[in-house]
């Protein structure tokens, strides 16, 4: 006969109150952090838990007391390293304020991240920091439903218009334009950005954007064609590279061109490793057959040979000020100003004159 290791019941409050010889109501009362109980019975109740190894339950002290001590994060991609460091920052604020994060990516899709707001609604976290998928107000009820059941709500990385909400963003519009300016010093006229922002349609304006740090980046190169007197053409604006087989689609569209580009942008790291995985594999180098920009700064950037040319943001630090905005709303207390937020371009070796004939 197969014996059977019975698990042990998990200790209860009546069981931490018996042990500290008080009431269950003062044991409840001490565990939840809610009402009034003397400095004796704090003690003797934490002592008591401490012996039995008594976990609170967490829903329903949230219940009690209307707060969770858990912060909700909605990122667009978890693979990319700028949320990754973001994160991190937003983790190191919550945990020294005593509150957990609970993650979810929407794949920058809107109906993933309605689904993660709702369920973060229903874990009743304290609120919520977004990167929203849209900027379009009539599309972001769901953040709308954030503020109406009295939850703190902060937008990270990009705006809503319409929305009456703090978004922790970057400037982008000025080093944009210093970016595409030392391009177009360097002979370059055909100048590829490639995003992973999603639209239905190919790139017209910048307002197709919205409120977002692509809208800025591209704002800013079309100021340094105009102040250069070059035409910018927009159909090298390049969107929806999601992933590597999109990311392949669009190299082989711009090399299919009467005039490929002499120079590529890539929205951020990801994007970056994909378009270098591509141009590599048509045997162009950098700088002397394609010069090459990125968004975001990480280490690999450094140390590739050449070492490429970045446009650095403060990532850690908007994630920081994120969590503490959020922490800050949630408490009642007053945040101060928003600080803002400059990248800045930091120069390497992937720029260079364009080949002859191009």
């Amino acid at each position: 006969m197969t014996s059977q290791k019975l698990r042990s019941k998990a200790p209860t409050v009546a069981d931490v109150a018996r042990a500290a010889k008080v009431s269950k109501a003062q044991a409840a009362r001490a565990l939840g952090g809610y009402g009034a109980v003397s400095d004796e019975v704090q003690a003797r109740v934490n002592s008591a838990a401490a012996a039995l190894g008594y976990r609170p339950n967490e829903l329903a002290r949230s219940m009690n007391t209307g707060r969770s001590n858990t912060i909700g994060v909605i990122v667009g991609d978890i693979e990319n390293p700028h949320f990754g460091l973001a994160l991190r920052g937003m983790a190191d604020v919550a945990r020294t304020a005593g509150y957990h994060l609970l993650l979810s990516n929407s794949d920058e899709k809107l109906q993933a991240e309605q689904d993660a707001v709702r369920v973060m609604l229903e874990k009743r976290v304290d609120g919520i920091i977004v990167a929203p998928s849209c900027s379009a107000r009539d599309q972001n009820s769901h953040l709308m439903q954030v503020l109406e059941e009295g939850r703190a709500l902060k937008l990270f990385d990009r705006a809503v218009t319409g929305l009456d909400v703090e978004a922790i963003c970057c400037e982008f519009t000025d080093v944009a334009a210093d970016a595409t300016r030392r391009l177009l010093q360097n002979g370059h006229r055909h100048i590829a950005y490639v995003t992973s922002m999603a639209l239905a349609d190919d790139y017209r304006a910048p307002d197709d954007f919205g409120l977002t740090p692509v809208a800025q980046r591209v704002g800013g190169m079309m100021q340094a064609f105009v102040a250069a007197g070059v035409e910018f053409d927009p159909s090298l604006v390049k969107v929806n590279a999601l992933d590597e087989a999109q990311i392949a689609r669009i190299v082989a569209e711009l090399w299919q061109r009467p005039q490929p580009p002499s120079a590529l942008v890539a929205s951020d790291s990801v994007v970056a490793m994909w378009l270098l995985r591509e141009v590599t594999q048509r045997g162009l180098r950098i700088p002397e057959d394609l010069s090459f920009v990125m968004y975001d700064n990480f280490p690999w950037s450094e140390i590739v040979t050449p070492p490429l040319t970045v446009v650095a943001q403060p990532v850690y630090e908007m994630g920081r000020e994120a969590a503490r905005r959020l922490i800050a709303e949630i408490r009642g207390e007053a945040a101060g100003p928003m600080p803002r937020f400059d990248a800045r371009l930091v120069v390497r070796q992937s720029i260079a004159a364009p080949a002859s004939g191009r």
